[in-house]
């Protein structure tokens, strides 16, 4: 069970490094929230949750397997030059991040999720779980967390399945961000 975490210092050879260099967790240090992508398959999504993630002081988990290289030049990009202030942590499997944080707060960000995201207390230090860009969580993970599951309100076209997976980090973090206070933002 190999488990990753790093913070990069320089967008390219940097993430090649840190992924090939397992080291432990990051337990010590609190983080407003930890945003949790599991599976995601688009990098520019994935860069532009990464910049979200380190303007907000928030942790970054990506759950393999990847549908990119995180050498991406896409991933990269979409990062800009924030790199160096992000911290992330790669899980080989949900199972092994699940059993990692077993007893944390988590939230389970789903199309199929009854709550608005908006309607639940957020906690500090808790993590907010989405699913890859074509399929979301598994099923059973929302079903099994009524209380926590959330969603973001939008159209009933069937045809317009869901919004863009950095669109729906950025606004269901800065609802958590703005319950807690917008805590170390300016």
């Amino acid at each position: 069970m190999k488990k990753e975490t790093f913070k990069h210092n320089a967008a390219s050879d940097m993430i090649l490094e840190a992924e090939s260099s397992a080291s432990e967790p990051e337990k010590d240090r609190e983080y407003p929230f930890h945003v949790v992508l599991v599976e995601p398959e688009i990098p520019a999504n994935t860069g532009n949750i990464s910049r979200t993630c380190a303007l907000t002081g928030c942790k970054l988990h990506l759950v393999k397997p990847l549908g990119f290289s995180i050498d991406d030049r896409m991933l990269k990009r979409a990062g800009l030059d924030y790199w160096d202030h992000l911290n992330i942590e790669v899980h080989e499997s949900l199972e092994e991040f699940l059993e990692e944080y077993r007893g944390e707060k988590m939230y389970y960000a789903s199309t199929h999720a009854v709550k608005n995201y908006a309607d639940v207390e957020y906690e500090p230090g808790s993590f907010i779980l989405f699913g890859k860009e074509t399929a979301g969580l598994p099923g059973e993970m929302v079903t099994s967390h009524p209380e926590t599951a959330v969603r973001v309100p939008m159209g009933n076209d069937p045809d317009l399945r869901s919004l863009n997976l950095s669109n729906s980090v950025a606004i269901v973090l800065y609802e958590a961000l703005r319950q807690t206070g917008f805590p170390g933002l300016i």
